[in-house]
């Protein structure tokens, strides 16, 4: 399974140095939701700061992950809610939590400013928002290639700018911060790590994989694939 060992990378880097820049408003008590947590590249880190967190993850894969990696890391404080974010019952949710917060989530997103919204219904006092800067070229043109798509931009990360500008908009006090961090991935897991971008526009099935792979193959992709990017924080 792709999710095993990249998120693992630099122990945890990703999802600790954002835990680190949160450090500045997370407290030992809090009671913290997460939605999109994936196999837990910030689940992991951010338990280890809180009394507890409630990690919503629909996907099968990425939750079974998940519960993996919480053992191994003995974690016990995170409740997984294995369903998807849009049938969250905001009532249910309402002033329920310390901090809410979603990691690499927004370009999933049609309506960030929904978004933004649920999760300041939650939020009993802060949310934030941790988002990838920067997209690696190697995406843009398999994206090309595989769908024969012309990419101008469609995952292009910079839904973090749009969800400053509406929370400006709305009056809040935004604070911003970044990190640089490093993913190391081999063959396989690039594959599966490219795959999702392109699922948006194109079912992703063993065909298209194939079709990835050999791409991959013929830029001469083979080995170990390290990147280097950053992140943004914004918490308010």
């Amino acid at each position: 399974m792709f999710y095993e060992v990249w998120i693992k990378s630099n122990d945890y880097e990703y999802g600790r140095k954002a835990v680190e820049k949160l450090s500045c408003i997370i407290k030992s008590n809090f009671n913290v939701l997460e939605i999109g947590a994936g196999p837990g590249s910030l689940t992991i880190p951010l338990a280890k700061m809180v009394n507890k967190v409630d990690s919503v993850e629909f996907s099968e894969k990425a939750t079974q992950q998940l519960k993996v990696n919480l053992q191994e890391e003995n974690v016990q404080n995170v409740e997984i809610i294995h369903k998807n974010w849009a049938e969250i019952d905001d009532e249910e949710i309402r002033d329920k939590y310390d901090l809410v917060v979603c990691s690499h989530f927004l370009w999933q997103m049609p309506d960030i400013e929904t978004l933004l919204t649920r999760m300041e219904n939650a939020s009993r006092s802060c949310c934030a928002v941790i988002q990838p800067a920067g997209r690696d070229e190697i995406v843009k043109e398999v994206f090309e290639e595989v769908s024969g798509i012309e990419y101008t931009g469609q995952f292009e990360p910079d839904a973090d700018y749009f969800s400053y500008v509406i929370l400006r908009e709305w009056g809040r006090l935004v604070t911003v911060s970044s990190y640089d961090y490093t993913y190391e991935r081999n063959f396989e897991e690039e594959v599966n790590y490219i795959a999702p971008f392109i699922g948006r526009f194109i079912d992703v099935n063993h065909a298209l994989k194939e079709k990835i792979r050999n791409c991959l193959l013929s830029k001469g992709k083979t080995e170990t694939y390290i990147e280097d990017n950053n992140a943004v924080v914004m918490w308010w």
